[in-house]
C-alpha cells in the first residue's frame, strides 16, 4: 500500500527538533549524520555535523526530517499543517501540552462537534492540529 509521510526540513537544528518531537510523540528516533555517510566526501566541513536524514517511528506514526535542504534557508511554517490524531483524550491533551511548550496556541484544545480539537504553532514554527474522536 502506498503512503505519504511528512518530511521536514530544518536550518541546522534537525537533531534538536526531532528529539523534541520524540519527547512529545514517543517512538524510536534514528539520526543519520553527514560525516558518517558516503555523502560526507561531497559536502563542506560546516555540513559534516548536520543531519542527513532523521526518522521518528511510533506504530503507524512516521515523521522524517533533514538539515539538508539544498541551497538557501528553510522558512518556518509554510502552507503545511501536521495533524496528530490521538488515540484518546488523555493522549490528545498530553501531546497538545508538550507540542505547545515554547510555541503559541492558535486554538485551545476543546470539545467540538467532531471531537476534541486544538491548533498550535510549535517552537520551531510548525503548525499542528491535534484531534481526537470522542464517542
Amino acid at each position: 500500500m502506498s503512503q505519504v509521510y511528512a518530511y521536514l526540513n530544518f536550518n541546522g537544528n534537525c537533531r534538536e527538533a526531532m528529539t523534541f518531537y520524540q519527547q512529545c510523540l514517543g517512538g524510536e528516533l534514528t539520526l543519520d549524520v553527514v560525516k558518517d555517510s558516503p555523502a560526507a566526501a561531497h559536502l563542506p566541513s560546516e555540513a559534516q555535523d548536520q543531519i542527513l536524514h532523521a526518522g521518528l517511528r511510533n506504530g503507524s506514526l512516521v515523521l522524517m526530517a533533514s538539515d539538508m535542504c539544498g541551497q538557501g534557508v528553510v522558512a518556518s511554517g509554510g502552507p503545511v499543517v501536521l495533524c496528530y490524531s490521538a488515540s484518546d483524550e488523555e493522549d490528545a491533551r498530553r501531546c497538545f501540552t508538550k507540542l505547545s511548550a515554547g510555541g503559541q496556541v492558535i486554538e485551545p484544545l476543546a470539545k467540538q462537534f467532531f471531537g476534541l480539537y486544538g491548533m498550535l504553532t510549535d517552537k520551531y514554527g510548525l503548525k499542528w492540529m491535534v484531534h481526537c474522536e470522542i464517542r
